[in-house]
């Protein structure tokens, strides 16, 4: 398992393992059964997919507010005067050029040295129905010889809609993936391709079964089943074997 360590100038950052907030962000905790409505959280892929990095928490008590007004940005948040005695930017916010702005972060994460960090938008990006969370932009650091993250780059809202970051809030996730993506593309084989065949074949076959008692259809006649849920816990109860 991978120790990843972290310092930080500002312990409300709160950084953690990311977590499905429901009700929240994630939806609420409606069951999986007939007339409910759906959320990202019924889909195991979204929900491995969100859960597989660190989240990071807007650290203000203020609310901020980030728009673009006639080109420019606008920043509508009172942070108080500076921290004393500090060389911090103060506000820690600014505008980076035309089309994004930059808060600085100061999070440290120190990863082995064949590992590195890379920023991209919270999971609660995709959930979102206002258009409102802000939209950090993906970026690899290599923090086993780089000592802090000193600023993270986030996309400029479009002219007329406001990016919000409120108190308690996640403002973005951190994964910890590999510094090389070591792998090639290629086309399948003949006799590989046709084994892939057949296994789908097999699975969409075995779905009646499968999905016996885990069929449902949402409140907006969507039809959902957990045919790939099965199969996960299959597979994670193998890879658990001695």
């Amino acid at each position: 398992m991978q120790d990843v360590k972290f310092r930080l100038a500002n312990p409300k950052l709160a950084p953690r393992r990311t977590k499905l907030e429901m009700p929240g962000w994630a939806g609420k905790p409606e069951p999986r059964t007939d007339g409910s409505q759906e959320y990202a959280w019924h889909c195991a892929p979204f929900t491995e997919g969100a859960q597989y990095g660190i989240e990071v928490f807007y650290p203000y008590d203020n609310e901020l507010r980030v728009s673009k007004r006639d080109g420019k940005f606008v920043f509508d948040g009172d942070f108080g005067p500076p921290p004393d005695g500090d060389d911090l930017m103060w506000p820690p916010f600014r505008s980076f050029g035309q089309d994004y702005y930059t808060y600085q972060l100061l999070l440290d994460l120190k990863v082995g040295e064949e590992w590195a960090v890379r920023t991209e938008p919270h999971p609660r990006f995709y959930t979102d129905p206002t258009d409102t969370v802000p939209i950090a932009v993906p970026a690899l650091l290599r923090t086993e010889w780089w000592p802090m993250i000193s600023f993270v780059v986030f996309k400029s809202p479009v002219e007329g809609h406001t990016h919000i970051f409120r108190p308690g809030e996640p403002m973005l996730q951190i994964l910890i993936l590999p510094i090389t993506a070591d792998f090639t593309l290629s086309d399948m084989g003949e006799e590989e391709a046709a084994e892939r065949e057949m296994r789908g074949r097999r699975i969409h076959g075995s779905r009646p079964t499968l999905a016996a008692e885990t069929t449902w259809t949402s409140k907006t006649n969507t039809v959902f089943d957990g045919t790939y849920r099965h199969l996960l816990r299959a597979a994670k109860g193998k890879a658990r074997e001695p």
